[in-house]
């Protein structure tokens, strides 16, 4: 038996990075995944090589008219709802405060913040008449401290954290977990696209020496889904390689490979 036997999840932004590595973590372990985004190409092809445990669906987070096709679907092909991630998410621009433009902070507001708002407002009703289950909101480290030149990012992130919490609290009657994730930097494509490799000096400082990758998230991520974690609601989890430990430049310089 897999963790999640007998579990029916949607997970947005999965067609690649972290997302991805989250839904054939759950297949492996039993589950039925959907997965929700808006590259059909890397989407379909990641459904299709999971097999009949996985569908895809066309899902544009920041639209509530599509979530609401994207969990009718998800209970028309598994029949019901049981774990929800919102994985969906953008970086900003990285610019400094009074650069940042209200078009670009709207923008990541939107997917990142809306995005899971709609999710959990649209899959908590499923969810609901599934059983109960688990919400697990993709938040970050910027989360938890404020990250210069990323206003928009940061701002999202708290907001996800804190929605979390609301959500938490309203939900729990209903049989239904919420907790949001905090990772530290993770090598996915879209990490690369702004120029991190993650071979620089700073994740080599960290105590776990190195970046992650989006396997250690999902792993974090599948606890949060199973029933193991039946007892962790309204809480952040961290999982940054000891990022937050203290301050890094304490440390002596991290030895050469």
């Amino acid at each position: 038996m897999g963790r999640l036997e007998g579990k029916v999840a949607l997970i947005s932004g999965a067609a690649r990075g972290q997302g991805e590595a989250e839904a054939r973590r759950f297949v492996a372990e039993g589950a039925k995944v959907v997965i929700g985004d808006v590259l059909d190409a890397e989407g379909e092809a990641v459904a299709h090589d999971l097999g009949d445990d996985s569908v895809f669906v066309k899902l544009d987070v920041t639209s509530e008219a599509s979530w609401q096709e994207a969990v009718a679907s998800t209970v028309d092909a598994f029949g019901g709802l049981h774990v929800l991630v919102n994985n969906a998410g953008v970086l900003g621009a990285f610019t400094p405060l009074v650069d940042t433009t209200v078009e670009n902070f709207m923008r990541v507001l939107s997917i990142n913040l809306v995005g899971t708002f709609l999710g959990m407002k649209i899959g908590a009703p499923a969810m609901r008449d599934s059983g109960g289950g688990s919400i697990v909101n993709i938040s970050s480290t910027a989360g938890m401290w404020g990250v210069p030149f990323a206003v928009e990012y940061t701002a999202s992130k708290w907001g996800v954290r804190g929605i979390t919490k609301v959500a938490a609290l309203e939900l729990g009657r209903d049989g239904i977990r919420v907790n949001s994730v905090h990772p530290g930097g993770v090598l996915t494509e879209m990490v690369k696209a702004v120029g991190d490799d993650g071979e620089s000096n700073y994740y080599r400082r960290l105590p776990a020496g190195r970046i992650a990758t989006p396997e250690d998230i999902s792993n974090l991520v599948l606890f949060l889904a199973s029933d193991e974690s039946a007892y962790c609601t309204g809480t952040e989890f961290l999982i940054d390689g000891g990022m937050q430990a203290g301050d890094l430049q304490l440390l002596p310089p991290p030895r050469k490979a």
